[in-house]
C-alpha cells in the first residue's frame, strides 16, 4: 500500500476547491492511501471552514494570506514531510478537476519508470479539448498524450507526482518564488539530479487555461499600472524571480537578456503581438 501525500494551496475559489477535493477523493488508487495537505492563504470566502466541514479528514493549514501558490506549495509541502515519510507527494491545483483513473495513472507512470522520474499530468480544456497544462518540449511545444510515456524538458504544477526518492534527492519547491515559477525551477532542479521529466499517457482530467497575456503586455493598460502589474506577484515574469530563474538554470547572459526583453516589452508593448 503506497502512501501519498497530497498537496494544495487555495484562496478564495471555494467552489472549485470543494470540487476540486470531491473529484480527488472519488479516485483513490486500491493500492494507495492518500493524506490531503491544504494551505488557505487567507481566504476570505469561507474556503477553510468550508473544506473542514465537507472534509474533515483534511489537513488544513492556515496561511498568511501573502504566500501565493509556490510559497503555499512550499508549505503544504513541508508541513506533510514533517508528519510522515511518504511514498510520494503529489502537488495538486484546485482548479483542476480530475478524472476518477488520475491518481493511477500517474502512480502506474512513476513505478514502471522505477520512481526515476517526476510525473506530469496532462490536462485539457473540457470546452474544446484542446491541451492547456503538462508538459513542453525544449522549445516550448506541448507534449500531447499519445498513449504512451513521453519525457518532456519542463513542466506545469498543475497535477505533479514526486517518487519519495526525488524529493530526498531535490527537495521542496525553493520558496524564493513567490507565485509563479517555481514548478518549472523544480524540474530543472529534478533533471540536474539525474531524473527525468515524463508526462501521462493520456489526458488526466480539466482545467481551463488563461487565454490572455498578463495585463503588463497591453498598450491599453496606463503605464504605472503596467509597472505595478508586472512587479506583481502575480506577474508571472516578475523580473528578480525570472532572472534568478533563468540564470540559475541557463546563464546569466540569459538571464540579463531576458531582463532587457521584459522591460522594453513594458515600455513598448505594440512591438509584441497582443
Amino acid at each position: 500500500m503506497y502512501r501519498i501525500a497530497v498537496l494544495l494551496t487555495c484562496f478564495n475559489r471555494v467552489n472549485k476547491t470543494l470540487a476540486c477535493l470531491e473529484n480527488l477523493f472519488a479516485s483513490i488508487p486500491d493500492n494507495a492511501s492518500l493524506d490531503v495537505y491544504l494551505v488557505d492563504d487567507g481566504s476570505t470566502d469561507g474556503t477553510g471552514q468550508s473544506v473542514r466541514d465537507t472534509f474533515p479528514q483534511v489537513n488544513v493549514i492556515q496561511g498568511t494570506g501573502s504566500l501565493y501558490w509556490n510559497r503555499g506549495m512550499h508549505l503544504a509541502w513541508d508541513t506533510a514531510s514533517k508528519h510522515h515519510q511518504y511514498d510520494y507527494y503529489m502537488l495538486l491545483n484546485d482548479d483542476t478537476f480530475l478524472y476518477p483513473n488520475a491518481p493511477e495513472d500517474v502512480l502506474q507512470c512513476a513505478i514502471a519508470e522505477d520512481n526515476n522520474v517526476v510525473v506530469c499530468a496532462a490536462f485539457c480544456s473540457e470546452k474544446t479539448g484542446a491541451f492547456t497544462y503538462g508538459g513542453q518540449t525544449k522549445s516550448g511545444t506541448p507534449v500531447i498524450p499519445n498513449g504512451s510515456i513521453q519525457e518532456c524538458h519542463s513542466i506545469n504544477g498543475n497535477c505533479l507526482l514526486v517518487p519519495k526518492k526525488v524529493y530526498d534527492a531535490v527537495g521542496n519547491l525553493d520558496p524564493i518564488f513567490p507565485h509563479a515559477i517555481g514548478d518549472f525551477d523544480y524540474g530543472q532542479r529534478a533533471m540536474a539530479k539525474g531524473f527525468t521529466l515524463i508526462t501521462t499517457k493520456q489526458y488526466l482530467g480539466t482545467c481551463e487555461s488563461n487565454d490572455y497575456l498578463p495585463k503588463w503586455c497591453y498598450s491599453h493598460t496606463p503605464f504605472k499600472e503596467r509597472v505595478k502589474a508586472l512587479y506583481s506577484p502575480l506577474g508571472n515574469s516578475h523580473p528578480k524571480y525570472y532572472f534568478i530563474y533563468i540564470k540559475r538554470h541557463f546563464g546569466l547572459g540569459l538571464a540579463i537578456k531576458h531582463m532587457l526583453t521584459i522591460h522594453l516589452r513594458l515600455l513598448i508593448p505594440n512591438l509584441w503581438k497582443q
